[in-house]
């Protein structure tokens, strides 16, 4: 394969930040651009300066890396789905055929029966705005492929987790309150319930699934689920964190979870497709990435 030039949306989120690297330590890529919120807003900004840009770039593939996970349902289809309608229409019209690689999310998939390993091929069925606003970006990527104006890949990307993680997701707000409660500033963590069932994924794990999707010859999948195929229990996610930042006091359940998760109490990702197809497979366990999460929060209070 020749080298590739891509452009990289949301280089300086959670999940961006470590794409960029994966992607600028990678010999196959030739040019890595990743404009910055100044010169170029996915959200404000209208079609004609995303497709100027990707027109000027001239990538072989597109990224997209950014969201929200939070907010009301207009916000999450301006930052979601609206998104990638725009750069759907950018790559077709400045570059047609090149590969727009985005980041959907597993609450596309809605309720799930506990133990399934769910695949690609099951019937999406949201419970919420967030995922509801993904699967339609997911759908409207799959029929621009379909019509041969993108080479479009959706990685459906369960819980990540690692290093930088945000306090909008349920470990990156733990680990912010273990550190007060470990300062004194608390005497316990509080956070709604835990029992719900997640497959967490590091997010390096994500960002070398990335950089496979960009540099695969032909994924051959308009969606590839990401995860690491195993499922935990959100309350022992959060043990294991308190265990790396040497916390031993009370965990204490109450009020209500997350909207974006309400109702969904079980994620496992069968990931046999992602293997497959891009020749990916998770390789940090959980262990690693509470501690990275932690190492991370204590190195920037520092």
């Amino acid at each position: 394969m020749s080298r590739l030039r891509v452009l990289l949306f949301g280089a300086n989120g959670f999940v961006g930040g470590h794409v960029r690297a994966a992607l600028a330590a990678d010999a196959r890529v030739a040019g890595l651009t990743s404009p910055p919120r100044d010169r170029l807003d996915l959200v404000a900004d209208d079609l004609g300066a995303v497709t100027a840009l990707v027109r000027e770039v001239r990538p072989d593939v597109v990224v997209n890396c950014t969201g929200r996970l939070c907010g009301t349902g207009y916000d999450l289809v301006q930052a979601n789905t609206l998104v990638t309608a725009r750069l759907i229409e950018a790559v077709a019209t400045a570059v047609p055929g090149a590969r727009l690689v985005r980041l959907g999310s597993a609450a596309e998939y809605g309720v799930i029966a506990h133990g399934v390993g769910v695949a690609e091929d099951h019937p999406c069925a949201p419970v919420g705005e967030y995922g509801v606003t993904h699967l339609a970006a997911t759908r409207l990527l799959e029929l621009a492929a379909a019509a041969g104006r993108v080479d479009g890949t959706t990685l459906r990307v369960c819980n990540p987790v690692g290093a930088g993680l945000h306090r909008e997701n349920l470990l990156g707000r733990a680990a912010i309150l273990i550190r007060d409660a470990l300062a004194g500033a608390t005497g316990r963590v509080t956070l709604g319930p835990l029992t719900a069932c997640r497959d967490f994924v590091d997010v390096r794990d994500v960002a070398s699934a990335v950089l496979a999707a960009v540099t695969a010859p032909d994924p051959g999948a308009g969606v590839v689920n990401i995860g690491s195929g195993r499922a935990v229990t959100a309350r022992s996610a959060v043990r294991r964190l308190a265990e790396a930042a040497g916390y031993t006091g009370a965990i204490v359940e109450q009020g209500a979870g997350p909207a974006h998760s309400a109702g969904v109490d079980w994620i496992r990702a069968d990931i046999g497709r992602a293997e497959a197809v891009l020749g990916w497979v998770p390789t940090h366990e959980l262990e690693e990435s509470v501690k990275a999460i932690w190492v991370a929060l204590e190195a920037g209070d520092r």
